[in-house]
């Protein structure tokens, strides 16, 4: 199972945080969002489907990120948890770490905004368009 966000980076994205990564709702981005990968997502998790939802909150359940924008992908997979919640209307994240709250949508990520493809986030700054695909298995 599958859900795609629509989303454009900005010229913020720096993708530094070491624990965390994230994709928004949100129209704008300061420089403090060093997690934000991309921004205007069409979708944010109170959207996917609840067969989807219900995958993922399987602790045996691999999630995978991936993002594409101007001919440059990278992924990373994480694990599901029975607490995911998929309710917010905003902000979409995936964790290194076990924490959760309505946001999360992986934890034990392989890596954070800081491992994601560095031509990857270029792109992003420079605010190309970007497609996020997250699958559950």
């Amino acid at each position: 199972m599958e859900e795609i966000i629509h989303a454009r980076g900005h010229e913020n994205v720096s993708a530094e945080h070491a624990s965390t990564f994230e994709v928004t709702t949100d129209d704008y981005l300061t420089p403090a969002g060093d997690c934000i990968l991309a921004i205007e997502a069409d979708r944010a998790p109170a959207d996917f489907d609840p067969d989807f939802i219900a995958a993922c909150q399987d602790r045996e359940a691999t999630i995978t990120f991936e993002i594409e924008a101007d001919g440059h992908r990278d992924s990373v997979v994480g694990r599901g948890d029975p607490d995911l919640e998929f309710t917010n209307e905003r902000s979409a994240v995936g964790r290194t770490s076990e924490y959760v709250d309505d946001r999360t949508i992986m934890n034990g990520a392989a890596f954070a905004a800081e491992g994601f493809d560095r031509e990857l986030v270029e792109a992003l700054a420079d605010g190309a368009e970007a497609t996020v695909t997250i699958t559950v298995e």
